[in-house]
């Protein structure tokens, strides 16, 4: 089985969700400063418009289209990936990179809620891989992202429909990697430790969550999410053209994957002693 080659940029249309803001946004400047055409997607339409102006004006070569999409709203996907496809018939990479945090425990996180997240986290991008792998499969070399987490390597108390989601995104993208090398798809899965991006910001709390206990989550989020969001978005496209098939990015990704492979069963444990326990302070989303 020969290796692939390294993904070519220049002259690609890359497809990219959650481009608004954090790593999506940073993402976008580095594909287009690579060569790439952009998709960009979001919910946010006044952010969305704000970082494709922005781009323009600093690449005037670059085709750079937007689309305003919720992805929670899974019957709407197929229209998107339709639309995505009738402006672009050549889709060379595709970035599954949105995704929603939920605070809570699993007891005190209603069945909406978790169906809401799981929804955005793993079965848009499920749904828009299986949309949109025609077209990757047309052209051999493309290359497909899923953007996991720390918590796809690790499952803290208060992080249930994430690291689920996250897990599962995970052993989505393993499956998919080994049935798509000999297609000449790549698939690279990223688990990103703190990175400062919004994510905790905007994560949804659970209405069985206390004020206090919403405001400890906050200010340990603060705290924990310190990576540069523009240094993971340049390690992440570096991991694309290298075809890595895994990346873990800040040290806090690599800490905790190395203590969960050592102690599968007992790093929680182990962490419990180094510092406050995530069950007092629902723990932040780690990307």
């Amino acid at each position: 089985m020969a290796a692939l080659d390294r993904y070519q940029f220049t002259g690609g249309t890359a497809v990219l969700t959650g481009a608004a803001s954090g790593i999506g946004e940073h993402m976008a400047h580095g594909l287009a400063a690579r060569g790439s055409d952009l998709v960009l997607i979001d919910r946010d339409a006044e952010r969305l418009d704000a970082v494709a102006a922005a781009i323009r004006a600093a690449r005037p070569g670059r085709q750079i289209d937007t689309m305003v999409a919720d992805l929670a709203d899974t019957p709407a996907l197929d229209a998107l990936a339709a639309r995505v496809t009738e402006a672009h018939p050549r889709i060379t990479l595709l970035v599954n990179n949105a995704g929603v945090a939920l605070g809570g425990q699993f007891d005190q996180v209603s069945a909406e809620d978790f169906d809401w997240l799981m929804d955005i986290n793993f079965r848009a991008p499920v749904a828009l891989t299986r949309l949109l792998l025609p077209r990757l499969t047309e052209s051999p070399g493309s290359h497909i992202v899923n953007m996991s987490s720390v918590f796809g390597l690790i499952a803290p108390p208060g992080q249930c429909a994430y690291s689920a989601s996250k897990f599962a995104l995970r052993g989505f993208s393993e499956v998919l990697r080994h049935e798509l090398y000999d297609r000449g798809v790549g698939v690279t899965t990223v688990h990103p430790g703190g990175i400062r991006t919004r994510i905790a910001e905007n994560a949804r709390v659970s209405a069985a969550v206390s004020e206090t206990e919403a405001r400890q989550a906050q200010e340990a989020g603060a705290k924990f999410l310190t990576y540069p969001a523009d240094k993971a978005a340049e390690r992440i496209l570096d991991a694309v053209e290298k075809r890595k098939g895994r990346i873990l990015i800040a040290p806090s990704a690599v800490f905790l994957d190395t203590l969960a492979r050592l102690f599968p069963a007992s790093y929680y444990t182990l962490l419990r002693r180094l510092g406050p326990s995530p069950k007092k302070e629902q723990t932040p989303a780690a990307s």
